[in-house]
């Protein structure tokens, strides 16, 4: 079998290499914190698309920095009891996806939210407001602020934890049964947001981006889905005097430095041929996890479908309503 990575055996040792900042608890504390002191002012606008299963709507709500946030959001017809819930996150680019592919879960009972992410193929607002390039990719804007409290990346996990939040507090859901699921960037943001929100019982990431940027950089994948960290270097530190800085910094938003804090039950998917998330940046991820956890090998695959996966993570979610 090619390898274009770490061994497996290598692979689940693996602990990172993208410096963690010393005050990263701290700052997300800060960040959670601004979190609940924005009022979200909720709206639920019927949407256009209907169907004898579901009540859909378009959820809108405030995230931090004033930016307007928009989900949809599927309800059972019917629902006379909290239901178990399911939260989908978007690939890098993408949008929410059309309402009726959500609707396998509404069938077992399921209310599904899925996250548009700010400035990207979706309905939520990208209020900007940082220096510095903002031509391509998402994860470097904000980099030149000093203190990490603007890049962009940071505002969309909080983004996943107050729509978390919002669907937690619905009257037809249980919110000791919630479940979060996304593949590529939307594996990322599932990680940040059972990170963030501690209390979501099933975590069903797939091939996760945002993690040990460092990484990257040192096996010359920076391209593709990390091709901004080239161009960033390119532009603000064509010499790398800043190199150390920079990694701390993106640091904040590394996945792998937040994972710790899951108490979920993971469910995880990796292809070994992955070139644009390469595996060893998911295990950095992977291995920080404390909580029970699984990982599912697709050797000949890369960043791509899996074949059968989206069966598997199906019956993974169906355990909710145990």
């Amino acid at each position: 079998m090619p390898v274009i990575d770490f061994s497996v055996e290598e692979l689940l040792q693996y602990q990172g290499s993208t410096p963690c900042p010393e005050d990263f608890d701290a700052y997300w504390a800060r960040a959670l914190q601004e979190m609940r002191d924005t009022d979200p002012q909720v709206e639920l606008v019927p949407a256009p698309f209907h169907t004898e299963s579901a009540d859909c709507f378009d959820l809108f709500f405030t995230g931090v920095k004033g930016a307007r946030i928009h989900a949809k959001l599927l309800i059972p017809k019917g629902c006379v009891k909290p239901c178990p819930a399911v939260l989908q996150f978007h690939g890098y680019s993408g949008y929410a996806g059309n309402w009726n592919d959500k609707l396998n879960f509404v069938a077992e009972g399921f209310v599904v939210a899925a996250l548009d992410c700010r400035g990207q193929g979706g309905l939520s607002e990208d209020v900007g407001g940082v220096r510095g390039n903002t031509l391509h990719g998402q994860f470097i804007r904000g980099l030149e602020d000093p203190d990490g409290e603007n890049l962009l990346m940071r505002n969309i996990m909080l983004d996943t934890a107050e729509l978390a939040r919002i669907v937690m507090a619905l009257p037809q859901v249980d919110e000791t049964r919630v479940g979060a699921m996304g593949a590529s960037q939307g594996g990322g943001l599932t990680l940040a947001c059972a990170s963030l929100v501690p209390e979501i019982r099933r975590v069903a990431p797939q091939y996760p981006f945002l993690s040990d940027y460092r990484r990257v950089w040192e096996m010359d994948l920076d391209v593709d889905a990390y091709q901004e960290l080239r161009e960033y270097f390119r532009m603000y530190d064509p010499r790398h005097e800043r190199e150390r800085e920079i990694f701390e910094k993106l640091g904040y938003i590394d996945i792998q430095n937040m994972t710790k804090w899951i108490r979920g039950t993971v469910l995880m998917a990796t292809g070994l041929q992955d070139t644009i998330c390469p595996p060893s940046t998911q295990f950095a991820a992977y291995n920080r996890i404390t909580a029970p956890k699984s990982v599912l090998f697709y050797p000949d695959y890369g960043h791509e479908w899996l074949r059968d996966h989206d069966d598997i993570v199906f019956q993974f979610m169906l355990e909710l309503k145990q």
